[in-house]
C-alpha cells in the first residue's frame, strides 16, 4: 500500500468553481464557462459512472442546466457514457488537455530526466508534485516496484498539511502564508500519527527552512515513510516538490534519510535552476 491509497476514493480535490456574484465583481468572468467546469468537477471522487441526478447534485446546478451542459460536452467528446451505458464518465478528449499540460509545463519537462535518474539512484518511488493552493497534485510518478493502480496515476493529489513535500513547501512561506493554507485545509487525521494542529505544524516547518527537506512518517498511511523537498525558483518561491516514498518495513528512519537526502537535495537544486 502507498501514501495515496487511503485517498483512492475520496481524494483531495478543490471545491467546485462557484461564482454567484462574479459578474458584479469581474466583468470578464464567464458564468457559462464556470458552470461547465462545475459539471466536469462532479467526477471528482466519484466511484463509478454518474447519473444526471448525481451530476446535478455534485455540480450544485438544476437538472435542466446540467442536462444541457452534459449534452454539449458529449457532442464535443468531453463526457461520454460508460461501456455498459449505466451513466456518464469523463470523455477521451480530456486526455488532449492533459497532454498539453504535460508538454507545455517547463518544470515537468525539466524534471523527467532528473527524476528518472533519481529513481534509478534510490530504487524507490519518486514523485514530482505541483502546488495547488492547499494540496499537491502529482504531475510525474516513477515507481520501480510495488506497482499499484494509484501509484501510477497522474493527477492524484494529497494535502499539504500532513505530507513531507507539503511541509517543505510550507517552510518556504512566511508564517502568515503558511497559517492561511493550514486554516483553509480540511485537516483529517488519516492515521494516529497524522499531525493536524496548526501550531504544531508551524513549529515543525519553522525548523525545516534551513534543513532543506522534510521527513514524514505514517502521516497518510501506516508503515510508510517519505522524504520531500520543495523546488524553488530564483526568487525563492516554491513552485513544486519532489518526494521519495518507501515502506518502514524496508528502512529504518535513519538509514532512509541518510541514503535518500543527498540525491533528493541535488535533484531539487537542479530543478530550481530553470
Amino acid at each position: 500500500m502507498t501514501e495515496e491509497t487511503i485517498h483512492a476514493w475520496k481524494g483531495v480535490y478543490p471545491a467546485a468553481p462557484e461564482a454567484p456574484d462574479a459578474e458584479e465583481r469581474d466583468p470578464l468572468f464567464v458564468r457559462a464557462a464556470a458552470r461547465t467546469m462545475q459539471v466536469l468537477s462532479a467526477f471528482h471522487g466519484a466511484e463509478g459512472p454518474l447519473s444526471l441526478t448525481d451530476m446535478s447534485k455534485a455540480a450544485g446546478l438544476d437538472r435542466s442546466t446540467t442536462q444541457r451542459i452534459i449534452h454539449t460536452l458529449r457532442k464535443l467528446g468531453y463526457i461520454q457514457r460508460d461501456d455498459r451505458d449505466t451513466g456518464y464518465v469523463p470523455g477521451i478528449r480530456l486526455y488532449d488537455h492533459i497532454f498539453d499540460t504535460m508538454r507545455l509545463n517547463g518544470l515537468i519537462q525539466r524534471a523527467i530526466p532528473v527524476l528518472l535518474q533519481l529513481r534509478d539512484t534510490v530504487g524507490e518511488r519518486v514523485d514530482l508534485s505541483l502546488i495547488d493552493d492547499t494540496r499537491l497534485v502529482y504531475a510525474t510518478r516513477f515507481q520501480p516496484k510495488r506497482d499499484t493502480l494509484y501509484a501510477m496515476m497522474l493527477g492524484h493529489s494529497v494535502p499539504i498539511y500532513c505530507t513531507s513535500a507539503g511541509w517543505a513547501v510550507l517552510a518556504q512561506l512566511d508564517e502568515a502564508g503558511a497559517r492561511d493554507i493550514l486554516e483553509r485545509s480540511e485537516r483529517v487525521k488519516y492515521t494516529e500519527h497524522t499531525l493536524i494542529d496548526p501550531d504544531a505544524i508551524i513549529e515543525k516547518t519553522r525548523k525545516l527552512k534551513q534543513q532543506g527537506y522534510a521527513v514524514a512518517i505514517e502521516q497518510l498511511m501506516p508503515g510508510e515513510i517519505a522524504i520531500g523537498a520543495a523546488i524553488t525558483n530564483p526568487q525563492g518561491k516554491a513552485i513544486g516538490a519532489v518526494t521519495i516514498t518507501a515502506m518502514l518495513s524496508d528502512w529504518s528512519e535513519a538509514d532512509f534519510v541518510r541514503t535518500m537526502r543527498p540525491a533528493l537535495v541535488q535533484a531539487v537544486n537542479m530543478l530550481g535552476r530553470g
